[in-house]
Parts: C-alpha cells; structure tokens; sequence
C-alpha cells in the first residue's frame, strides 16, 4: 500500500512522527513523507529510512489566502503524483489542506484520508479581543471544510474531541478516536539519576500561551526565599502576538533567578541535569512531548489542568496539576518539590511507571495503526 504522511514542519516528522515512519516501513508499505522545506534538509535521514521525501510550500503562522491556496494547489499535484492509497496529516493546516487536497486529486474513493488533531493552538485559547474571535471563527470554518474530507480523525485527548463535537466541525460519518498524546521511546528517554540540589526545568517556545511568563515570576519569588534552587527556561524565541518579547526576556535575565538558555536539539542533558520539569502551558496541546520526554527519564511534573497538560499527572502521585495563568499556585506546588526531600524522586519514579503503562511510542502508533486499518 502506498502512504502519505503530511507535516507541517519537516524535523518533526523524525522527532514526533519518526517511530511511525519506520513502522509503516517495516509492514512493507511504500511510505512518502510531504513537509514544507528547512534546514538542515531531514531528506537524508528519511530517505535512509526507506521514506521518500517531498517538499512543499507553507505559511505555517498567519492567514494569507494566496499563500494557502498555493499550499493547496501544491499539494494536489504532489498526491497525484503519488497517487497514496491512504493519507495521514497532523497540524492544523496540514490537516486542512492535506485533506481537501486528496479529495481533489481524486483520492477519495475508495482511498483512505486520516487527520491526526496534535492541539488545536493559539487560535483556540478563547481570550477576548475582535482579532482572536475572528481568529477562532476562521479557524473553526477551516477544519469543518478539512475534516469533511477525512474517513477518520485522530485525536490525542478527549478534550479536544468533545470540544469538536461541540463545535460541529467532525465529519458526519467519520470516525474518531483518541490516543495518548504522540507517545515516547522509552530507550531513546531513559531515566536518569536525579541531581542533589533542587532544578526547575521548562522546555518552550518562548510564546504567552505556553505559561512562561507565569514560569519567570515564580522562579523569582522562589529564588529570594531558597537560593540553592535553580529555575530553567530554555526554547526558541518566537515572533507575533503570542511571542514574549525580547525586553521582558532580558528583564528575566537581570533579576538572577530564571537562567534562559537557547533551544538545543537535544533536550536529554537538560532533562538529566533537571529534578523536576515545568510547563505552565495554557496553550490547547494535544499532549505536550516535552512532557512525556521528562516523564519517561522519571521526573516529577508541574503542569497546568488544561486540556493535553492534566492528561500527564495523577495529582500528588507523580507531580503537581496547577490552574492556568496562576503565578501563585505554581510556585505553590513547586516550592513542595524544594521543603520536601524525597518527594521529587519519589514522583519521578510513578512518571516512569505512567511512561511505560500509557504513553510507550509503540502502544500509540499501534492504536494509530489499528484504526486506520493498517494492522
């Protein structure tokens, strides 16, 4: 059977679509990947894998219509050229353009078309403004128009295939289902000694959204009062309106509690080095992969009860679940990481054991597989 996977961003294909590819591979399919271009060119290592590799065009911010309508155009040709008899897109335009793409390369019939939902973003915070209610209502209009192309639709929490049935965009005979979150290799992430004194770890974009700020401010108040503590941020900066602003970030900086560090491509140093790992996103993940990469290397969590976030901690068992935009009550929960010995340990122990029992890279993509009738 031919397969095409469709991203929006071509190194993630090897990181969060990497196991899948080879899998596919190893069931003997002819598998193509589709992403926009980037460097260094991941090509090579697809291609070593038995993946042939396309390229296409991609604004993956903002809404230019001319753009996206070469995006589509572009990536019609493409799939007619492949001719797949099964599609899988992930990411919101992917999924969108992916989809309305198959169905006019003729795909369709008696052709299988998949969307993998992996978060539904900035767009679907919800917060005030005439520019976010236009936002969300274009990005609404999208997905209804993508998904009634797909046969099935993949989410990775339920709170995001409830908020879809609620918002009617779901394909009136396609299926659904959830699976947890992308999932993790569990070699690749192995635990690691935790170190003596107390860190903080948060891997982001440097964006609002992701809770970074809320990150900043509560490693400042913790650092006046336990100066042994150390409190990490490392990530990419970003442009836009969600994006942390260049002066704030060296106002950070200056204050001496939050060291930010540049994005690595590596994150397994910074998590070995790190006791417990932060994400006080309130952005709409799907299930953060940072997340799952510090649970399977048996680290305490701290995140927020958000959709995507709730899904990676029981409460009090293998870390801490805090509400949204709430400076306090993460500092709150991570200062009980800091007066009580042990208990960073003793929670990165149970995110191991919840690692292992539900986000296995290979328990996922098996579920993937066998709803897209693929094994």
């Amino acid at each position: 059977m031919k397969i095409a996977v469709i991203g929006g961003f071509a190194p993630s294909l090897l990181t969060f679509r990497g196991p899948l590819l080879r899998r596919l591979v190893g069931l003997g399919h002819e598998v193509h990947a589709l992403a926009p271009a980037h460097l260094p060119d991941v090509s090579p290592r697809l291609e070593a894998m038995g993946v042939d590799y396309s390229m296409y065009p991609l604004a993956r911010r903002g809404m230019n219509p001319l753009a996206d309508i070469g995006t589509l155009l572009h990536l019609k040709q493409v799939l007619f050229r492949i001719r797949p008899d099964l599609i899988l897109s992930y990411g919101f335009k992917p999924v969108v353009y992916g989809s309305l793409a198959a169905r006019m390369a003729w795909v369709g019939q008696k052709k299988r078309v998949y969307g993998l939902v992996t978060g539904l973003g900035y767009a679907f915070t919800r917060d005030a403004g005439l520019k976010r209610r236009l936002l969300f209502g274009l990005a609404k209009g999208m997905y209804r128009a993508g998904l009634k192309s797909c046969d099935g639709v993949i989410f990775q929490n339920p709170d995001d295939r409830a908020f879809f049935e609620q918002l009617g965009v779901l394909p009136v005979n396609g299926r659904t289902t959830v699976v947890p979150g992308s999932g993790v290799d569990l070699a690749e992430f192995a635990p690691a000694p935790q170190p003596a004194a107390p860190v903080f770890l948060c891997l982001a974009r440097l964006v609002r959204s992701k809770g970074v700020a809320q990150f900043a401010e509560a490693a400042a108040r913790l650092k006046e009062r336990y100066p042994e503590a150390s409190f990490r941020l490392a990530g990419p900066p970003e442009e836009g309106g969600d994006a942390v602003t260049p002066a704030e970030i060296a106002d950070w900086k200056a204050r001496g509690a939050l060291e930010v560090l540049d994005a690595v491509d590596d994150v397994r140093p910074l998590i070995a080095a790190a006791s417990a790992y932060v994400l006080p996103s309130y952005y709409r993940e799907g299930v953060p992969r940072s997340i799952l990469e510090a649970l399977a290397m048996g680290r305490a969590v701290v995140t927020t009860d958000a959709p995507g976030c709730r899904e990676t901690v029981v409460p009090g068992e293998n870390g801490f679940l805090v509400p949204p935009k709430d400076a306090d009550a993460l500092a709150t929960a991570m200062e009980r990481l800091i007066v009580e010995p042990g208990l960073a340990r003793r929670m990165g122990q149970a995110s191991r054991r919840m690692a292992e029992e539900k986000f296995d890279v290979d328990k996922v993509n098996d579920a993937m597989l066998a709803f897209m009738g693929l094994q």
